[in-house]
């Protein structure tokens, strides 16, 4: 993607100025983001789709004695009708569910793959929506169905209403309004609250992205690293020249040295951290699975499953949650892949063996698909 040309998507702006004045920071309303948008989704293929137990799905309903939240599955019957007002179906991860979807997200790939999460629907019948809440991550809100009428603020006290299954913000004090129609976008950067509700029967598409917990991403790396560690070259702790103590119930000095030289041990590796971030980063969500498929004899052209995570760093390339060193041509070779998400004839021509082996065992796992075809 050329990151220096204006976009529709952004209201005209490029994705450079977008990233460097809004991204962040401060809202952007983009009336007309996609022209002519309609529903990518029909209302019963959404519907069946949450009924499937590998879809994560919710149904979020609202009367005047309170909300209620249910998790999928969700049968068609445990959905209300459609003439009732006040509930919302959300569906997470459509991109890897439609074509058209994942199309759809690939229009956001200025961000970097490593921070872009997935698409999710919300369907609405009128006054539906989720409560005034705010989102610790970027978003963007993409109207493809009807109107929903957006209040949004920014503001410090984000304490939550007690007892209720949702997380809904207890002192709502939005600062601006916007109805938006098909095809109009809203963007807010994170804890921007916000309170969405339908407008007649609605779609909002909902594109959002990773943002993992400092301590979080902490534990995931040093659990990785340890789970890597040669426990075969593991040093035992001894402490031959340990007196004899009146105070047993103090941690003596040299355990917790050793303690601290066992950390270090662990990320003394650069390329060690840095290969545990990438297959942390590139691990499916729990509910992905690849079905096998028998490996094509020749590849003239390939695709990414929409399910597959590739990424890559200086030194490695990550799918999936798995690493493979890679350098010279073979490497621009998978970079380019993890970037555009496919290769042609032309590109696979210049591939190695080794390379074609890998994309083949690739196919083979169902990572990745023979042909052009990238859902």
């Amino acid at each position: 993607m050329r990151t220096n040309l204006p976009l529709a998507l952004l209201g005209g702006l490029t994705p450079e100025r977008f990233m460097r004045q809004y991204w962040q920071r401060k809202p952007l309303l983009v009336r007309g983001a996609i022209p002519d948008l309609q529903a990518l989704v029909t209302r019963d293929r959404l519907f069946e789709l949450a009924a499937q137990e590998e879809v994560e799905s919710r149904l979020v309903v609202h009367k005047p004695e309170g909300w209620t939240l249910r998790r999928g599955p969700l049968p068609r019957r445990a959905l209300p009708p459609r003439s009732r007002p006040g509930w919302t179906l959300l569906v997470q991860g459509m991109e890897q569910h439609d074509a058209a979807v994942y199309q759809l997200m690939q229009q956001f790939r200025f961000v970097p793959e490593a921070r872009l999460d997935d698409l999710m629907i919300s369907y609405a019948t009128d006054g539906g929506g989720v409560g005034p809440h705010f989102d610790s991550y970027d978003v963007f809100l993409l109207q493809a169905q009807g109107k929903r009428r957006w209040r949004i603020g920014r503001q410090d006290d984000l304490s939550l209403q007690p007892d209720v299954p949702l997380k809904i913000l207890a002192n709502f004090q939005p600062e601006q309004e916007y109805v938006l129609e098909p095809g109009d976008m809203l963007y807010l950067p994170p804890r921007y609250a916000h309170d969405g509700v339908a407008e007649g029967e609605c779609q909002t598409y909902s594109i959002g992205f990773r943002s993992p917990a400092r301590g979080e991403l902490a534990r995931e790396l040093l659990q990785r690293l340890a789970d890597a560690a040669d426990e075969s070259a593991d040093a035992l702790y001894a402490d031959p020249k340990q007196p004899a103590t009146a105070t047993p119930g103090a941690i003596p000095p040299g355990l917790q040295q050793f303690a601290r030289k066992a950390v270090d041990a662990l990320l003394k590796d650069p390329a060690a951290l840095e290969r545990a971030l990438g297959e942390y980063l590139s691990e499916p969500k729990p509910n992905v699975w690849f079905e096998g498929r028998r490996s094509p004899r020749r590849l003239r052209s390939v695709a990414l499953d929409a399910r597959t995570r590739m990424l890559y760093d200086s030194r490695h390339v990550f799918v999936n949650g798995e690493s493979w060193r890679a350098g010279g041509r073979d490497a621009r070779l998978m970079r380019r892949l993890a970037d555009r998400r496919a290769l042609g004839p032309a590109e696979l021509a210049s591939a190695s063996p080794e390379a074609i082996e890998l994309l083949l065992s690739w196919c083979e796992a169902g990572w990745l698909r023979e042909g052009e075809a990238l859902a």
